[in-house]
């Protein structure tokens, strides 16, 4: 629906200007025009106004360098394709150019629309870098995923993150459950007490400390960041492997909007299934507080068949979630946000097949599911002091997941293992920083997390089980770092970080006998652990498009407690230390051709990882030294107007050698991490004469073959399947009608070798999901 307001008000643009606007030191991230008029406005004292509400929506490149305001009405004019008419002294008005003179047509057949031509030269910020930097300037590989993008088909998870990026595998056990790895550095297939190798965030705060990918629904994303690790310096301890950030879409001030989407879709085979999005973007306070809310619900068909309990299309999965984000405008340059989150999505059944029997079935003996339930409450400050920029997040989550696995020997009866795993995290960070601008940029910051998880577990027949040892992990941390960059020559940037964390564990046995515990009472004390983390990197630019870097950097997992038989073990620490080379060339996405590339080599020191103990439950040990090598390639290419090809790959080669006794004697690599990663895609559009576009995205991906885990009992290997999948999309901007087809081939794959770990002399697969349908739509108002 149009504003309620007109746009000048909605730009908050109508500000009072002196008869000379002051120059200013502008440092104004990406976003729509609206967004970069009101703070070039705000930080000249001048005043913008835009007078058409679809042009104020467009995404324009942020403003960058010391300038007045007339310099910077110009820039923005021209990132805009506008014309900026000064009214008054200090103030512009940004209207659209007058037509050129139309030539009289000839008599010809309608002419084809060539579509739009591609934003070309605008910079490139990555927020994840924690102060602002330019993509040119970051020694590292990042991959920024449009959110637009994601959620092209209707809104998914997790796995629209791992189809985009071939650096990104995931194990496979269901929404909810799974363990994220980046460039090669994973430890094992089970969420035990080990903190996760990859750090994933919900703006500046982080998701979870030692539990599993909440699977969020990826919808409202302005977009996604990866960064590939080590980033022990900036994001501290479980950035082993690298961030991914989630940068959800702000409240935008003035306007009301409503965005409404959804689809049905079929599995070929199994059952059908459903979506809906919602998102409503609504001024409560004119344009000083602004409220955005979503709504995500999805029914996902079931497609295993379960014949000994007399089941078919088992492990349908449900998931409802929601945000709501408040942004409050409290002064000039300040602004505070209020972010909720919940999603709870529940598995009727599990999603693995016997690897030897019929297609899609699954001989176990009960009904295996989980639950999985996330919520996090964030509080966000952030400000400017002259040419400083001041954040500062505060937040607490909470993670529940409850676990089912068939745990029926060969012969015997019936038999069910329950786990439960819950997690609570309160943490803040708080950062003062610099930009690159000039010759000089940096970061300070502190950050505080205290975060405590109790696993407690059950074994027997359904409804008779009884309590097994289970585990309590407390940790409390605080990190102060810093990072610097100095610009040695025009075209060369030096950067150096040091990051020290004090970290306090504790935690103790649950369900343990008293006379366990009083004698284990050492093995459960609290204790402190000092991680000092550098890191340096040196950046060039190699003349207009091309730059290279070599970069050093560590990071670090502390240590825990872990089950073991009817007690509970130490394990230690563990670190990596990786070197990096790496440039590319151009923009991602933009220009006729682009690329990323980098080398890295690790060293893995004491490596925690999760395997099976002799009575056949989970456990956690250190097991060991290793190290990684890793390549990684990424690019683009316009192929024709209208017409862009992508491509992107990984290369791994891993061993740990120095196995710490002998259960792991024929452990030689890394788990879970396939030798050969690859995907490719190919988009394409057009444009009609009515205002209509038909678009098309299409994509296939390759995953090669790797190892399940640690020790002889998961040696199963798994991966060498090939995934893929085509969008269309035809309508207007603001409406639309989308078509998906997904494992065009119908393969059937093998993504994740383990269902239950208690499958004894029963091999599993964790196939693809049928080839499937989906039929949906997508409108604004």
């Amino acid at each position: 629906m149009r504003p309620l307001v007109p746009l000048a008000a909605l730009a908050a643009l109508t500000l009072a200007a002196p008869l000379s606007a002051k120059v200013a030191d502008l440092a104004v991230p990406d976003g729509t025009l609206s967004d970069v008029a009101i703070a070039v406005a705000r930080a000249t004292d001048a005043t913008i106004v835009i007078a058409d509400p679809a042009v104020a929506r467009r995404k324009v490149p942020g403003i960058r360098g010391r300038m007045n305001a007339d310099a910077a009405v110009r820039r923005i004019a021209r990132a805009s394709g506008l014309r900026a008419v000064k009214v008054a002294p200090g103030a512009w008005r940004l209207v659209a150019p007058p037509p050129a003179p139309r030539p009289r047509p000839a008599p010809a057949p309608r002419p084809a629309i060539a579509p739009p031509p591609e934003t070309q030269g605008q910079e490139i910020t990555v927020i994840a870098s924690k102060r602002d930097m330019r993509l040119t300037d970051l020694a590292a590989q990042a991959t920024l995923l449009d959110g637009a993008v994601l959620e092209l088909g209707g809104v998914g998870g997790t796995e629209r993150i791992t189809r985009r990026s071939a650096a990104v595998s995931s194990t496979y056990l269901g929404s909810g459950r799974n363990k994220l790895f980046i460039r090669g550095i994973a430890d094992s297939s089970f969420t035990g007490p080990t903190q996760a190798t990859v750090g994933q965030y919900l703006g500046d705060l982080r998701l979870s400390y030692n539990a599993p990918d909440p699977d969020l629904r990826l919808s409202d994303m302005e977009r996604v960041e990866i960064l590939e690790g080590p980033q022990g310096t900036l994001y501290g301890a479980g950035s082993l492997g690298g961030i991914i950030r989630l940068v959800p879409r702000a409240p935008e001030p003035g306007e009301t909007s409503l965005v409404l989407s959804g689809g049905a879709s079929a599995i070929q085979n199994g059952e059908p299934g459903g979506d809906a999005h919602a998102t409503l973007n609504l001024p409560v306070a004119g344009e000083t507080a602004t409220l955005r809310a979503n709504f995500d619900a999805a029914s996902l068909g079931g497609y295993i068949d379960k014949p000994l309990i007399g089941a078919r299309d088992v492990n349908r999965t449900r998931i409802l979630a929601g945000r709501a984000a408040l942004r409050v405008e409290i002064g000039p340059d300040w602004r505070a946000d209020l972010m909720v989150i919940g999603q709870d999505t529940e598995a009727d059944d599990s999603q693995y097949a016997d690897r030897r029997g019929a297609r899609l079935v699954n001989s176990a003996h009960v009904a295996e599911g989980s639950r999985a339930r996330y919520g996090q409450a964030q509080a966000v400050v952030t400000g400017r002091i002259g040419a400083l920029h001041f954040k500062s997040s505060t937040g607490i989550a909470g993670q529940r997941l409850s676990e089912r696995y068939d745990a029926t020997a060969p012969g015997a009866a019936p038999r069910l293992f329950e786990q439960r795993n819950r997690t609570r995290m309160i943490a803040n960070e708080t950062r003062l920083w610099q930009p690159l601008d000039g010759a000089f940029g940096w970061v300070l910051g502190s950050s505080i997390v205290d975060n405590s998880t109790t696993l407690t577990r059950a074994l027997g027949p359904e409804g008779e089980q009884l309590a097994s040892t289970g585990v309590r992990n407390t940790v409390f941390e605080i990190t102060g770092y810093g990072e610097a960059s100095y610009r040695i020559a025009p075209d060369l940037v030096a950067t150096a970080g040091l990051r020290v964390t004090d970290v306090a564990l504790g935690g103790a046995g649950e369900d343990v006998a008293p006379m366990l515990a009083l004698a284990g009472r050492e093995i459960t004390a609290r204790r402190h652990e000092t991680a000092t983390l550098p890191s340096a990197s040196l950046l060039g630019r190699i003349g207009a498009n091309a730059r290279a870097y070599v970069r050093y950097q560590e990071g670090f997992r502390p240590g825990g407690l872990a089950v073991a038989g009817d007690f509970v073990r130490q394990f230690r620490s563990d670190r990596a230390r990786t070197i990096e080379l790496g440039g590319g060339w151009g923009l991602p996405g933009r220009g006729a051709f682009d690329i990323g590339l980098s080398l890295s080599y690790t060293r893995w020191r004491d490596i925690q990882a999760d395997f099976i103990d002799i009575g056949g439950l989970p456990t956690t040990a250190n097991i060991g030294d290793g190290r990684i090598i890793a390549a990684s390639l990424s690019g683009s290419v316009r192929i024709a107007a209208g017409l862009r090809g992508e491509l992107g790959a990984t290369l791994n080669d891993s061993k740990v050698d120095e196995p710490a006794f002998l259960t792991f004697e024929r452990l030689s690599r890394i788990p879970n991490i396939a030798r050969f990663a690859g995907r490719a895609g190919l988009a394409w559009q057009r444009d009609f004469a009515s205002g209509t576009r038909l678009s098309v995205d299409g994509w296939a991906s390759y995953v090669g073959k790797s190892r399940l885990g640690i020790g002889p009992e998961l040696g199963d290997l798994q991966g060498d399947y090939l995934d893929s999948g085509v969008t269309l999309r035809f309508g207007r901007e603001n409406a639309g009608l989308t078509l998906s087809l997904t494992n065009l081939a119908d393969a059937e794959g093998n993504r994740f070798a383990l269902g239950t770990p208690f499958a004894t002399g029963r091999e599993q697969v964790t196939p693809l999901q049928p080839r499937t349908i989906r039929i949906g739509f997508d409108s604004r108002f």
